[in-house]
């Protein structure tokens, strides 16, 4: 019985010994070289003293080496904490000392930025060893290091037989995965074995994935989505085709790339399709292996959708929605688009998993009403780490029936109403996050990071609707009178402080003051309407 997530490799690499698990770029590892080197690595972490509860970091770009790496830290009986390898080093140290990341493994120019200019002997006290994807430090160098490194081929010498079983449940931590914070520090999301493995079975049952099936890898694995690459086609016996992450900036090269491949099952942010749409010469090719799309994240706009239908007639299309928190929630089989369908539905539940919708008395709503969405079910995240209090405002006590003692349920913050056949139809949100190019975003943690500067008096951040990306991130900001900051030190201090997708695109220095409400308040709603009107002038 497979309760953790590792035993859907340990199962697999037996039914599929020598067919191909992941494919990437020009190489390949079969299941069973995968369950073995996965196994050398865990072998490695252990003897380093990491183990049952353990957190250890993953700071690598999509590759072969990443997904081993997922499964021997889990085979350690540690859970897995995804960092962006592009983020600004300044995030990358955050997230070690909050995490309190007993190992770490990624490339030997990212551990020599983390070292540089370190003068706090205690900042790295929880690391006990760090693992090199490539050929390691010099070692004339490596006394500059304090932590146990230890080289990928090192990795590659371990044996290869399983561990002992460890005593793990399938309620322990699996993953921690950061997401924005309001608060201008990122949130660490909680997810055990469990609530993963009930994800997948969601995904395995939903889109009757076969072994036959050859799944694009398109999501970076720090991003909740990548638990579908990486986990789904394990579990299916399937092939995992790791999608090179230049190609989502080369919309015909990525056409090109899915039609060679014979990928099967697609799933991405819906900007990414869009810029297929758009720029991805469809009409050229005929994708005839791919059998279902699946999309979500933010807004398709329905015009680059039918279109895409239209380019790919033989697919399922699938409307997919959830968080972090609680992936995934609810999913919708897109039949044709009609000029009546003003928005695309986020759909129903997923089997095992219960929806409804409270007003502000925490009253079920009837039909066509708004109100906000909340969840129970077994995919539900563990918590926020080191975030009691937070984790207090999501998780509630199930009000609608005490009876079941110590349940739990998620506020999701979401608003939404349901149509005359059931579905759910998203409406707004409850606060200030948003989505853009797929990522989850905490408008606040931007403004926190823009008052950090000392020349920022005032700052907002707005969300402007873009049809292509979802949504793009604008400031505007009121600087001390004796300022020069301009756009680009602003955006350059951002980027050493925020990931890419989270910079503003543009920061309007205009305002002496922000109009304020009649409580005092920032006027959010009248600077992003002044907003929204200029860009549509423009």
């Amino acid at each position: 019985m497979a309760y953790l997530l590792q035993h859907l490799l340990e199962i697999n690499a037996r039914n599929y010994s020598e067919k191909e698990a992941v494919i990437y770029k020009n190489q390949s590892i079969t299941y069973q070289q995968l369950d073995k080197v996965s196994n050398q690595l865990a072998r490695v972490l252990n003897d380093a003293g990491i183990g049952k509860g353990d957190r250890v970091g993953i700071c690598l770009n999509k590759s072969i080496e990443a997904v081993i790496t997922i499964y021997g830290i889990l085979k350690a009986g540690a859970a897995y904490v995804p960092i962006d390898p592009l983020a600004p080093v300044k995030r990358l140290r955050f997230l070690i000392e909050d995490c309190e990341l007993k190992a770490l493994v990624t490339t030997s120019p990212k551990l020599t930025k983390l070292y540089e200019d370190v003068t706090d002997n205690n900042f790295f006290q929880y690391l006990q060893c760090v693992i090199l994807q490539d050929l390691g430090i010099p070692e004339s160098e490596s006394e500059l290091f304090p932590t146990n490194i230890v080289t990928w081929q090192e990795v590659l010498r371990s044996p290869d037989s399983p561990l002992s079983p460890t005593a793990l449940i399938d309620q322990d931590l699996a993953t921690i995965m950061y997401t924005s914070g309001s608060t201008g520090k990122p949130k660490g999301v909680m997810i055990s074995h469990r609530a993963l493995l009930t994800s997948v079975n969601c995904f395995y049952q939903g889109f009757d994935v076969q072994p036959t099936d050859r799944i694009s890898g398109l999501f970076p694995i720090y991003f909740i989505g990548s638990i579908f690459d990486i986990f789904l086609p394990i579990k299916a016996g399937a092939t995992l085709i790791l999608v090179p992450s230049e190609l989502s900036v080369l919309p015909i090269e990525l056409s090109k790339f899915t039609e060679n491949q014979r990928i099967t099952i697609w799933s991405s942010v819906s900007s990414l399709l869009t810029q297929l749409v758009l720029r991805g010469n469809l009409e050229e090719y005929k994708f005839p292996d791919l059998r279902i799309i699946i999309f979500g994240g933010e807004i398709f706009p329905q015009k680059y959708l039918h279109n895409l239908m239209k380019a790919i007639p033989q697919a399922k299309y699938y409307h997919l929605y959830g968080s972090t928190e609680a992936f995934p929630r609810s999913f919708y089989l897109l039949g044709d688009i009609t000029p009546e369908m003003t928005k695309i539905p986020i759909g129903k539940a997923f089997p095992n998993i219960d929806l409804f919708v409270l007003n502000e008395e925490n009253q079920i709503v009837n039909p066509g009403e708004s109100g906000e969405l909340c969840m129970r079910g077994s995919s539900l995240m563990k918590g926020y780490w080191k975030m009691p209090e937070k984790t207090k405002e999501v998780l509630v006590p199930y009000v609608l029936n005490p009876q079941l003692g110590e349940e739990i349920v998620f506020r999701t913050g979401d608003i939404v109403k349901q149509d005359a056949d059931g579905n759910y139809i998203y409406v707004d949100r409850g606060d200030y996050q948003i989505k853009s190019r797929g990522y989850r975003i905490e408008l606040g943690e931007i403004e926190t990071t823009l008052y950090s500067h000392p020349d920022i008096e005032e700052a907002v951040v707005i969300a402007i609707p873009d049809e292509q990306i979802s949504n793009r991130i604008e400031a505007i900001v009121v600087v001390k009178q004796e300022s020069n900051l301009k756009q680009h030190d602003l955006q350059y201090f951002c980027a050493e402080r925020l990931p890419k997708y989270m910079i503003p695109e543009n920061i309007d220095f205009s305002h002496t003051s922000l109009p304020k409400t009649v409580t005092g308040k920032i006027n959010r709603n009248l600077l992003r309407t002044e907003a929204i009107e200029k860009n549509l002038k423009a």
